[in-house]
């Protein structure tokens, strides 16, 4: 891991899980850990409800606290949709966008996955952008071309200013809460895909910035190989991450 252009980041996304409640304790019990975890950054995204008691148990603490999803209007009659500027106001500074249960479950388009980035990035948030291909997919040898795609489409307008800002977590379909995963070499490979791909639209040293995470099934197990891998910078995790002593083993492997 090339830790001189780009920091390890740790994402926990709880999806719909836990209470508001439980964010206090939670967050508490990451204090001391978070604090001398100098080679990782920690961030917490919690479902919407959860948000301000998050915020709030994280002052002083060394995680920043992102969203699962937002909407990428600014303000307008989108019944049961939250903006970007609503979560920066809350004080929220990371968002995930285009992960692929909101592409599957709510039929989420490329093109409305670029506008929630866009809307992220006017308003100060760091996008965290999912990509990454389903089974058969995979199966057919394409994947890496159906990532290439889905990355492009995601990033149209972004400048190479604004690109500084913006993470990606490959997370293969196939893999997610599943108990499958990439091996690290398919990892990585992916991860190299990313990399060229920025490269090619960017150039190399804004490439060369960007963090490049895996998600999909990371437990305490798997994340030391995974994380050794050249270009993944880190981990987007899922139900690992509901427990505070997972979430710091899986952190600690990325010291390994």
């Amino acid at each position: 891991m090339n830790r001189r252009y780009r920091k390890t980041l740790i994402a926990a996304n709880w999806k719909m899980n836990r209470l508001p409640g439980d964010c206090r304790d939670f967050i508490a019990s990451l204090r001391e850990y978070a604090a001398g975890a100098r080679w990782c950054d920690m961030i917490l995204c919690v479902p919407y409800t959860h948000l301000p008691a998050a915020i709030k148990a994280a002052k002083g603490v060394k995680v920043a606290i992102g969203a699962q999803n937002c909407h990428g209007e600014a303000a307008g009659a989108y019944t049961g949709e939250v903006s970007c500027r609503m979560l920066a106001d809350l004080g929220v500074k990371y968002v995930i966008v285009g992960h692929s249960e909101r592409r599957a479950m709510c039929g989420e388009t490329d093109e409305q996955v670029n506008k929630k980035l866009l809307a992220a990035l006017s308003c100060g948030l760091r996008p965290i952008l999912c990509v990454g291909e389903p089974l058969n997919v995979r199966e057919a040898g394409a994947e890496l071309d159906y990532v290439r795609v889905q990355l492009k489409m995601a990033l149209k307008g972004v400048d190479e200013r604004s690109l500084r800002h913006v993470v990606i977590a490959y997370e293969p379909i196939w893999a997610i809460g599943t108990g499958r995963v990439a091996t690290p070499e398919q990892a990585d490979r992916v991860g190299e895909t990313i990399r060229e791909t920025l490269r090619s639209v960017y150039g190399a040293r804004a490439a060369r910035g960007v963090s490049i995470l895996y998600g999909g099934s990371v437990s305490p197990e798997n994340a030391q190989q995974l994380f050794s891998m050249p270009d993944v910078d880190g981990g987007l995790i899922g139900g690992a991450s509901l427990d505070a002593d997972s979430l710091k083993a899986i952190a600690d492997a990325a010291n390994q």
